[in-house]
């Protein structure tokens, strides 16, 4: 006589609880992925024809074959900070406007950014208007 089992164990799989996990899990991902920009830094510049800039304290020049200049006067690489705080001694509100060749390789301009930035001065980076 042979015994045989009453509970037989099947092994199909039913994958409708796995599809809906997938689809919720897409829907999810396609609402969260509208919700990032790209392109956060889509942003339209006044024009400066329209308004006159703010005057600035300082002036700072850096040409094509990297000679910088404060106020129109040549100076050394060195000497830009210390020029600078002579010339903003006892101003309210201080600022740089910094002129730089196009062709001036970014780490010059960083360079004058970093002064500006461990002394707490507004810089404005100056562009030409169309």
């Amino acid at each position: 006589m042979a015994i045989r089992s009453k509970n037989k164990v099947t092994t199909n799989f039913n994958m409708s609880s796995m599809t809906d996990i997938v689809f919720l899990l897409l829907i999810f991902f396609i609402i969260a992925s509208t919700l990032i920009s790209p392109n956060s830094l889509d942003v339209e510049l006044p024009k400066a024809s329209h308004m006159s800039p703010r005057p600035q304290t300082v002036s700072i020049s850096i040409t094509k074959d990297l000679a910088y200049a404060v106020n129109d006067n040549i100076v050394n690489k060195e000497d830009i900070e210390s020029q600078v705080l002579a010339l903003m001694e006892g101003e309210d509100n201080p600022g740089i406007i910094l002129n730089a060749d196009k062709s001036v390789p970014i780490e010059n301009v960083v360079v004058i950014m970093d002064i500006a930035n461990r002394n707490k001065l507004k810089l404005v980076l100056a562009t030409a208007s169309n």
